[in-house]
C-alpha cells in the first residue's frame, strides 16, 4: 500500500543533521516525516545512564553555539525556551608524560601568557598565529563551510569570489604539521596545535595546512557547554521539530529510497511505502548507495575515499573527584608522528595513544553521584578493518589507565565503579557511520573539501544528503551547516 501526502519530505535518520533539517523544513512550510531505526534521535550525538551516572555517548566539544540557535530563530522561537549555554573559561587542559601540565584559556590573550609561562614559547607567537588563523576562517568559510561547492550558482556570490582569490593562502599544500613547525619551536606547542586534525578525523601530517583554521573557533571565538550536557543539543532540536509538526518514527529502520524514473519518491519501510516529493537522507552515504540504492550506479570515487578515524571510548563512573581535571583534558603521547600512522597507514592501535577526557558532572553535578565523576575516556583508532577488537579493549584499557596514573600520580582502578564502552563496529552498527568512521571520509587530501558527497544527488531529483559523510563534513558545527545548504538548496529547487 503506498501512503501518499502531498508537499512532504521525508528524512532518513534522526542524527543532528536530520534534526535540524528536519526542523528547517518545517519552518518552510513542508510536511515532515522522519524515520529512525534506533529507538532515540541524535545519532552519535545522545545519552545514557549507567547507575546514577549520566553520560553523553558521543560529541563531547561544543563551538560556535550561533548555529544552533540560528535554527530556533529561523522557526520564529525563542531560543530561551528550548536551549541554553554558557562560554567556558578554559579550553582544555593538556598533560604530557614529563609532568608539563598546561590550561588553554578561551580568551586568546591569557592562553598566549600560559603558552609563554609553562613552554617559554612567545606569547606573540601564539597571538599571532590565532590571528591568522581568524583570517584564514574569514576567507575560507563562505566558500568551504557554507556554500554547496557543487553548485554554479554559489561562485557568482561576492564572498565566494574573494574566498577564490585568496586560495593561494590557504596553505593547500603543506600540510598541517609543517605548517605548525614553522610557526613554533616548542615541540609540545606544535602538538597541540597539530591535534586539532582531529577535530575531522583526520592526520596532521597529511591534512592540508587550511586546518589551521580550528584554533580560531575554540580561542577566537570561544567553546561552550549546553546546561544539561551535549545531548542538549539534541533535546533542544527535537523539541523544536516536533513543535513544528513533525512526525517522528523510531525503530524504524528505512529498507529502500523508491523510486519512480530518475525521482525519488518516498521510502519502503517494514514492508511498507511512504511516498513524499523529496528524500533527504541523514545516513553515511556509503550504506545509503549500498543498501538503499542498491541498483543505481554508486559514484565509486566519492565511496573509496579513505575514511576518517574512528575512536573507543570507555564510559567509566568514578567514585572520586579530581581536582586536577577540567572538563576537556588530554594525555598527549610522546610520539604523534608514530600514533598517527599507526591509525591511518597500518590500521592498528597506537601503543602510546593520545587520550582525551570529558568529564560533564565538572559542570552538571547531577551526571554522577556525589563526590563521583563521570569520565569520557576516549582514544582515535582506525576503523572497524576486522581487528581483534575484544583483546584490544583489554590492552588498551591497562595502556589508558597507566597513562592517567602516570600524569596524575595516583591509581584510578579502584575508583572505577562502573563500565560501558563503545568501539568501531558497534559505532558502525549504532550510527551506519561506514566502518566506524566518525567523520565520513578523511580529509588527509589537498582536495578533500572538494570530494566530498554533494548535498543533493547529481543523478536522482529529489534526493538530498545531509551529516557527517556530505559536505562539508563531519562533526557538530560542519553537520548543523550541510542542513543549512541542504535546506537552502531545497527551498531553489523547489520555489514557486
Amino acid at each position: 500500500m503506498l501512503i501518499c501526502n502531498m508537499s512532504k519530505a521525508i528524512i532518513i535518520g534522526s542524527g543532528v543533521a536530520g534534526l535540524a533539517s528536519a526542523a528547517r523544513l518545517a519552518a518552510l512550510g513542508w510536511q515532515v516525516a522522519v524515520f529512525e531505526s534506533n529507538d532515540y534521535p541524535g545519532g552519535k550525538l545522545s545519552q545514557f545512564e549507567l547507575k546514577g551516572y549520566r553520560f553523553d555517548a558521543g560529541p563531547s566539544l561544543f563551538t560556535l553555539p550561533k548555529l544552533v540557535t540560528e535554527i530556533i530563530e529561523f522557526a520564529g522561537k525563542k531560543v530561551d525556551d528550548y536551549f541554553e549555554f554558557i562560554r567556558c573559561e578554559e579550553a582544555c587542559r593538556y598533560f604530557w608524560d614529563d609532568g608539563t601540565r598546561l590550561r588553554a584559556w578561551s580568551d586568546a590573550k591569557a592562553f598566549a601568557h600560559e603558552v609563554e609561562e609553562k613552554l617559554a614559547e612567545p606569547s606573540e607567537r601564539v597571538l599571532k598565529y590565532l590571528d591568522e588563523s581568524a583570517k584564514l576562517y574569514e576567507n575560507t568559510h563562505s566558500l568551504f563551510l557554507e556554500s554547496s561547492l557543487h553548485r554554479w550558482q554559489t561562485y557568482l556570490n561576492k564572498e565566494v569570489f574573494s574566498a577564490l582569490f585568496n586560495l593561494r593562502s590557504l596553505h593547500l599544500t603543506e600540510n598541517l604539521h609543517d605548517i605548525n613547525t614553522k610557526r613554533f619551536k616548542n615541540p609540545k606547542l606544535v602538538q597541540l596545535f597539530d591535534r586539532f586534525a582531529t577535530y575531522n578525523g583526520s592526520s596532521p601530517f597529511l591534512t592540508p595546512g587550511v586546518m589551521q583554521i580550528i584554533p580560531h573557533l575554540e580561542h577566537n571565538v570561544g567553546t561552550y557547554y549546553p546546561k544539561g550536557g551535549m545531548h542538549a543539543i539534541t533535546e533542544a532540536l527535537y523539541s523544536l521539530g516536533k513543535d513544528l509538526g513533525v512526525e517522528f518514527h523510531f525503530n524504524s529502520k528505512v529498507d529502500e529510497i523508491l523510486l519512480e524514473g530518475r525521482k525519488a519518491i518516498g521510502v519502503k519501510v517494514g514492508g511498507k511505502s511512504f511516498s513524499s516529493d523529496l528524500v533527504v537522507s541523514n545516513a553515511d552515504v556509503h550504506p545509503t548507495y549500498r543498501h538503499l540504492l542498491p541498483k543505481q550506479k554508486a559514484p565509486e570515487k566519492i565511496l573509496q575515499q579513505e575514511r576518517s578515524s574512528s575512536a573507543f571510548i570507555f564510559y567509566w563512573g568514578i567514585s572520586k573527584s579530581f581536582q586536577e581535571l577540567g572538563l576537556h583534558n588530554i594525555f598527549f603521547s610522546q610520539d604523534y608522528r608514530k600514533e598517527f600512522k599507526a591509525i591511518f597507514s597500518d590500521k592498528s592501535i597506537p601503543s602510546d595513544p593520545t587520550v582525551y577526557l570529558n568529564i560533564s558532572s565538572k559542570h552538571t553535578s547531577s551526571d554522577a553521584p556525589e563526590s563521583s565523576e563521570n569520565w569520557f575516556v576516549m582514544v582515535n583508532t582506525p576503523g572497524d578493518y576486522g581487528q581483534d577488537w575484544a583483546s584490544i579493549r583489554e590492552s588498551l584499557r591497562r595502556t589508558i589507565i597507566k597513562k592517567i596514573n602516570a600524569a596524575l600520580n595516583t591509581d584510578i582502578e579502584p575508583f572505577i565503579s562502573v563500565e560501558e564502552i563503545l568501539d568501531p563496529p558497534q559505532i558502525e552498527s549504532k550510527t551506519s557511520s561506514y566502518k566506524g568512521a566518525l567523520y565520513g571520509s578523511a580529509s588527509n587530501d589537498t582536495m578533500s573539501a572538494f570530494l566530498r558527497h554533494p548535498n543533493f544527488s547529481r543523478k536522482l531529483k529529489g534526493l538530498y544528503f545531509v551529516g557527517g559523510s556530505a559536505h562539508p563534513g563531519g562533526g557538530i558545527p560542519l553537520c548543523l551547516l550541510s542542513a543549512r545548504i541542504t535546506t537552502e538548496i531545497i527551498n531553489l529547487d523547489y520555489a514557486i
